[in-house]
């Protein structure tokens, strides 16, 4: 489980670097949570990381601390909103911007049937004018850049006409940024996990969208998951945005941050260090070490004994008082497996 060449842990991503795009984790429902960002942020000094989608509503109405609250080492980081009401959504927008997020994303790509039920996500495709008039609210409430994340369409749509009326119209509301998602959303038939996957997906199609409208903000997503796959998007968009891939590899995204930025590949097991003061300072709380932990299961993925670690870590961070020791057993069993392979 040795690296060749490590170079020191990243820093704190700087402030000037906040308005730029490139390389950006995707907000994924259950994952990329405060934890999962710090985690993040350890691997890629300068990606744009996500907030997993909340509602407009849960901001206005809920826990703003326990929904909103982040570490200061994740900037850049967005919050991404889901919604329709565009009063509501501009106060949701204010509130985010009052806790320091650096970017407001709304949420017009997610298929789920949850979703759909609350008139937003992916649904909305079907609704430009309304989008606009959303993307308008949260941007006349903020001073911070407001942004949209879609899908090429939905259901019967073309992607090719429906598309480009789709941002046509929220771009003349005043969006210079679009997150593409280069597939459709089958909304009728197909469920969210299945949506993931299918129908097959179109780089190409926001290639052309770029193309058309080069002085838009453009950021590809979807599917990505090797280096010279994200280094052939960049040449053609502004931003690549990693979603599955950076959450079960994680290791991808210093990998990534190597051949964008030239910052220096750390060693998995000081990454890992790294984020022991962040896991003990969250058991002080009274929280459970599984709560971080799920997070970093996959730091090993291709290495010999990774198999090992995960079954460790997965079997015992959920007992109660389970602490960093158990990270350390996880390793020891890893280098012990690991070891056993080599043999």
């Amino acid at each position: 489980m040795h690296e060749s060449e490590p170079g020191p842990m990243p820093a704190a991503a700087p402030l000037s670097s906040r308005g730029r795009y490139g390389l950006c984790v995707a907000p994924m429902m259950d994952w990329t949570d405060r934890h999962c960002r710090y985690f993040h942020r350890l691997l890629s000094p300068h990606a744009r990381l996500y907030t997993e989608m909340v509602t407009s509503a849960a901001v206005v109405h809920g826990d703003r601390q326990r929904l909103l609250g982040f570490d200061a080492s994740e900037h850049p980081v967005a919050l991404q909103l889901g919604g329709s009401e565009p009063a509501e959504l501009a106060e949701a927008a204010r509130v985010g911007e009052g806790f320091g997020y650096d970017e407001i994303n709304l949420n017009v790509g997610c298929p789920s049937d949850r979703v759909q039920s609350g008139r937003f996500g992916a649904c909305l495709m079907r609704e430009p004018d309304l989008v606009a008039e959303c993307f308008a609210a949260m941007r006349d409430a903020v001073s911070i850049p407001v942004t949209v994340k879609c899908r090429l369409g939905v259901d019967e749509q073309d992607p090719e006409a429906d598309l480009d009326r789709f941002v046509d119209r929220v771009r003349a509301a005043g969006c210079t940024v679009f997150v593409v998602h280069a597939r459709k959303a089958w909304l009728q038939g197909l469920s969210p996990k299945e949506n993931r996957d299918i129908p097959p997906l179109d780089y190409a199609r926001v290639y052309k969208l770029k193309k058309r409208l080069p002085g838009l903000t453009v950021v590809l997503n979807g599917g990505l998951d090797r280096v010279d796959d994200c280094l052939a998007g960049l040449a053609e968009v502004d931003g690549i945005m990693l979603g599955r891939t950076a959450y079960h590899e994680p290791y991808r995204l210093a990998e990534l941050e190597h051949a964008v930025h030239g910052t220096p590949l750390p060693l998995r097991e000081d990454v890992l260090e790294a984020m022991r003061p962040y896991v003990e300072a969250h058991l002080a709380t009274g929280d459970r070490l599984q709560h971080v932990s799920r997070h970093i299961l996959g730091l090993f993925q291709g290495l010999p004994g990774a198999r090992a670690w995960r079954r460790h870590l997965s079997e015992n961070a959920h007992a109660p008082g389970a602490g960093w020791s158990v990270v350390r057993q996880a390793v020891a069993r890893m280098a012990a497996a690991g070891l056993g392979h080599a043999a």
